[in-house]
């Protein structure tokens, strides 16, 4: 597309979302013909209107293989920006994903709030994810008030979702993985433990790097 179709297309379509589009793309490649549950953030709590969250929405689709698929919206721009045309990478360059081992929706709104708080810290300290990354906790469960040996994030690039290009640019996408205290504690004396864990998750038989917060072992 050139910009000057961009920007007609921008003028006759109200709705135009690419970036949005690119998601939403992504994800039909893996769950053909699903509908998602969507969860969009209030209007007032949105950064552009003087709230603190920089994300649109989250999408949680139903995988096959037992487990809940999140995908952020906004760390990438999704609606018409005619500043943003043709760049190299689309925003950030990434939105965040986590698979859960969980069997309801409700029981991933914990995962959201998470991934809030991610987009916030990005935003405001302007560090941004990259794969073979860690997030450090504070020694406790992710899920704050609930007993699990899950404390700390590994980032990967999803398992499963392939990046997508939209006028914008490329559109990676990141995913958390959830890790021990003791799996971070061995990442942070050696930091090349990180493919070690990864290779010790998949031989267990987690190929697509699920979180779970039941899980009772360390792998290092």
């Amino acid at each position: 597309m050139t910009k000057e179709e961009f920007l007609k297309r921008l003028e006759s379509d109200d709705e135009y979302s690419p970036g949005w589009q690119a998601i939403d793309d992504a994800f039909e490649l893996l769950y053909p013909g699903q509908q998602p549950k969507h969860f969009g953030t209030l209007l007032p709590s949105r950064a552009q209107w003087g709230g603190d969250n920089y994300l649109d929405g989250y999408s949680i689709y139903d995988s096959n293989k037992g487990y809940k698929h999140i995908v952020t919206y906004g760390m990438t721009v999704l609606y018409g920006d005619e500043e943003a045309f043709g760049g190299e990478w689309n925003g950030w360059g990434y939105e965040m994903t986590i698979k859960l081992k969980e069997e309801t929706e409700e029981n991933c709104m914990w995962a959201i709030d998470m991934l809030s708080n991610l987009a916030r810290y990005t935003n405001q300290s302007q560090n941004y994810f990259e794969s073979k990354q860690y997030v450090k906790g504070n020694g406790k469960s992710l899920h704050i008030g609930t007993d699990s040996l899950i404390t700390a994030l590994l980032i990967v690039e999803d398992t499963e979702v392939k990046p997508q290009y939209s006028v914008y640019g490329k559109t990676e996408f990141m995913q958390l993985a959830g890790i021990t205290e003791s799996e971070l504690q061995a990442i942070l004396a050696d930091y090349t433990n990180i493919d070690k864990l990864i290779e010790l998750m998949k031989a267990d038989g987690n190929l697509e790097l699920v979180t779970d917060m039941k899980r009772s072992k360390s792998y290092l």
